[in-house]
């Protein structure tokens, strides 16, 4: 039986509920879901077609595991790119938010929309706020809020051709599905269970997709020590394995623990206990092995061996399962990792490098192959350890996000921007002039010197250094998270450039220009 993913309290609320009241969501959320193929096949290719997106950027994830990345609340705004969707000139766009968005942040992407009056766009969106800064989610915050609820629902002109958009999905964004009487392109929250680690490496399996020797399925600490004991036993040379709650995400919920030390002999098992709680190394800074083995004994996970090699690389392939059960690539990256043993997501480089890139492709296409026969449908995004051997890269799948992820608002904004295609055929993005584009992105560029920077002087330094994006050239940097900017010293960009090594010199002009203000 299908069940929902999330056995945990989200900010609180226990999201699994057998109540009569969630039977009937659930009934009421299928009948309005059948709304989404019919519109896929018509609205969606027409780009004249009146409609409405609904986009609520929630985060609706476990809070304890968000609050360790830093500014947290701000992530929001990485779904801004989703307003250059209104130089579709029919396009109308609700844009909901925990808090405000500066003014100044929203006309900065409004005058990015090529082609569209800046006045034309902006009478076709509205911008909805709750006005709470608190830890709850935003769609746990839209719901317990009846008169928002009922200006959203004011705002759409035509239910009919309407659809939401999300960053991730559980039963709150399926209970929002039903308030608002909106389809969500997204996977259904009943299956979201198909991303968590342990079933992620079913799915590779069933897929044909080559995967570390591990275990899933773990349920405490006991089930750590036997995993970490039969791996070493299986493997004797192995030095570390990396240990997994089921939904961290970011590589936030990971840990590693070294072997170093111990002998394969009848007191491996002894040895594990002992120093497990000692040897554990966490990626998220905060965080310790009391509050660590809780959370594994709420959401579960995986232990599986740390692969080591000399050319190691951690791409990624990004794809969309449509409305009608087709598998489509959409995107290959390099990952930028980063944290004390690189598990981190920093950032990214698009696209990943052509010796690999197409066959990354090919295994996401059958990982997408099996999730679309368990019926879901949405972006989905498979991350690779690969390894340069003598015969080539061996590539390794260790995770599937069932969501939006980081790779998602930078390969938006290029293809916003430049309205060209991705050809799946060769792994290359190109302009409409045949001009291949490329791009260096990350949502961590972080300096305690940047504090008390604001969007505006973010724009500004661009503009005067020559660093804005250039519709002419269709080159140049594009920010994102600038609402972070002032509070943690932190931004997102995307480096779009006409060759990897523009793209790169880019974002390090960008670094040194801001280092420079900092500065003065």
């Amino acid at each position: 039986m299908l069940q929902d993913s999330h056995n945990f309290p989200i900010n609180g609320i226990n999201v699994l509920s057998d109540s009569l009241q969630d039977i009937t969501i659930t009934q009421k959320f299928a009948t309005i879901q059948k709304r989404l193929a019919p519109m896929f096949e018509t609205v969606f290719p027409n780009t004249l077609a009146p409609r409405t997106v609904i986009v609520v950027p929630s985060l609706t994830m476990d809070a304890e595991e968000l609050n360790k990345i830093s500014g947290i609340h701000y992530y929001e705004e990485r779904m801004l790119c989703l307003l250059m969707l209104l130089q579709l000139p029919r396009t109308n766009l609700i844009f909901v938010t925990s808090q405000p968005v500066h003014e100044a942040v929203v006309d900065y992407y409004l005058h990015l929309l090529p082609g569209i009056p800046g006045y034309h766009a902006r009478r076709r969106l509205t911008l909805l706020s709750c006005h709470d800064g608190s830890s709850v989610s935003l769609t746990q915050k839209i719901l317990q809020r009846p008169r928002l609820l009922a200006r959203i629902r004011a705002a759409i002109p035509d239910p009919e051709v309407a659809h939401i958009t999300c960053f991730n999905t559980t039963p709150l964004e399926r209970r929002l599905a039903v308030e608002l009487n909106a389809p969500l392109y997204a996977c259904d929250p009943a299956l979201t269970h198909w991303g968590t680690k342990s079933n992620g490496r079913k799915v590779f399996q069933a897929a044909g997709v080559p995967i570390p020797l591990g275990f899933e399925d773990l349920r405490d600490e006991q089930d750590i020590i036997n995993a970490l004991t039969h791996l070493k036993e299986a493997q004797p040379s192995l030095r570390r394995a990396v240990v997994k709650l089921n939904d961290g995400f970011s590589g936030e919920g990971n840990a590693v623990f070294s072997y170093e030390g111990c002998g394969v002999n009848g007191r491996l098992r002894n040895w594990i206990a002992a120093e497990l709680p000692k040897r554990l190394r966490f990626e998220a800074a905060t965080e310790t092995w009391d509050s660590f083995s809780q959370k594994f004994r709420q959401m579960q996970g995986i232990v599986e061996s740390w692969i080591d090699g000399d050319d190691k690389r951690s791409p990624s392939v990004q794809c969309r399962i449509n409305p009608l059960g087709e598998t489509e690539i959409i995107s290959t990256h390099d990952q930028v990792l980063g944290g004390p043993s690189g598990q981190i997501f920093l950032g990214c480089t698009f696209p990943a490098d052509a010796e690999y890139r197409l066959e990354i492709q090919e295994a996401g296409k059958r990982v997408g192959d099996v999730l679309g026969q368990q019926g879901v449908i949405g972006r989905f995004g498979v991350d690779f350890i690969s390894v340069k051997t003598g015969d080539g890269w061996q590539h390794s799948a260790i995770e599937i996000n069932l969501r939006k992820g980081g790779t998602t608002h930078p390969f938006l904004m290029l293809q916003f921007l430049t309205n060209g295609i991705y050809d799946a055929g060769e792994g290359q993005y190109f302009t409409p002039m045949a001009q291949p584009r490329y791009y260096y992105a990350s949502d961590n560029v972080h300096s305690n010197a940047y504090l008390g920077l604001t969007p505006d002087d973010l724009v500004d330094l661009a503009v005067l250094n020559g660093l804005h994006f250039n519709g002419a050239t269709q080159q140049g940097v594009v920010f994102h998270l600038m609402g972070a900017l002032s509070e943690f010293g932190k931004f997102g960009t995307v480096c779009i450039g006409d060759s990897p090594e523009r793209a790169q010199k880019l974002y390090q002009q960008t670094i040194n220009t801001l280092e420079q203000a900092a500065n003065c």
